[in-house]
């Protein structure tokens, strides 16, 4: 997906519209790599509005999302976090991984997901009211999270979730060939590879390879690099954490791939 352009999976662009239009709060779950964060940026364009993105971790807390009073210049100041940013500017706010931060921390955003749409900001002593081109979109992959971490049932109930998933065949190789400067047929070999492993996966228990990691192989290629190398290094070698590929994913790699180097589209 190039960064003016999405390739819808289904009909989310339509349900993320919809949603947006009556100010419903919306969970995007899904692989990763599916394209949920383009998704985000596309929407933002379509609607015309700036996107305010949160990665999320252990350690965010509630202040790193609403702000804090800091010392400036010998006076003490409240300084907006990206969350209170999104709010006041009707901005989409975007938290991805949303399951990697803390419950406590996530709290704050009950009042935003229900009728209130409002902000309480107890520090700074002040109510925000969202206007209605805020909205609040979160993220997580429900497939590859840790049995420690899950999202309260509570909390997943606050939004209408829309489930992405990865592109048919064509479709996904036609972004890989778009986005590398590969041929398309050299595109379609990746995919064809990376969809072998993405079923292997279910018995091995390993991430599957996204569309992102095709992208990163085919600019080798485009680069010169023969298919094969760029799909061990891009591809297989990081789906273990010390990067040997064992000798199934070889064999997946060699019934799919050329050995040879592939000329990128825009030298023929």
């Amino acid at each position: 997906m190039s960064t003016d352009c999405y390739i819808a999976s289904g009909d989310d662009i339509t349900v993320f519209e919809r949603a947006f239009q009556q100010q419903v709060p919306v969970m995007l779950t899904g692989p990763t790599g599916c394209g949920k964060t383009r998704l985000v940026e596309h929407m933002g364009r379509l609607l015309g509005r700036p996107v305010v993105t949160i990665s999320c971790h252990d350690d965010l807390t509630s202040s790193d999302l609403v702000g804090r009073f800091l010392v400036s210049g010998g006076d003490v100041i409240w300084n907006d976090g990206p969350l209170t940013r999104a709010v006041r500017t009707g901005a989409i706010c975007y938290l991805d991984e949303v399951v990697e931060a803390r419950h406590d921390s996530l709290a704050i955003l009950h009042s935003l997901t229900d009728h209130r749409r409002t902000l309480y900001l107890d520090r700074a002593d002040e109510t925000i009211h969202a206007p209605d081109t805020f909205m609040l979109v979160c993220s997580y992959n429900p497939a590859y999270r840790s049995s420690l971490k899950d999202l309260k049932p509570s909390f997943r109930q606050r939004f209408a979730t829309l489930a992405i998933d990865y592109l048919d065949a064509d479709r996904e190789a036609q972004v890989v060939s778009t986005e590398a400067g590969i041929e398309y047929p050299v595109a379609r070999r990746l995919v064809a590879c990376a969809a072998l492993i993405r079923r292997a996966e279910q018995v091995h228990h390993f991430d599957p390879p996204s569309t992102r990691v095709l992208v990163a192989a085919g600019r080798l290629i485009a680069a010169g690099v023969p298919e094969i190398e760029a799909a061990h290094v891009c591809v297989l070698a990081p789906l273990s954490s010390d990067g040997a590929i064992d000798d199934g994913l070889r064999e997946i790699a060699a019934a799919t791939l050329s050995p040879t180097g592939s000329t990128p589209a825009q030298d023929r």
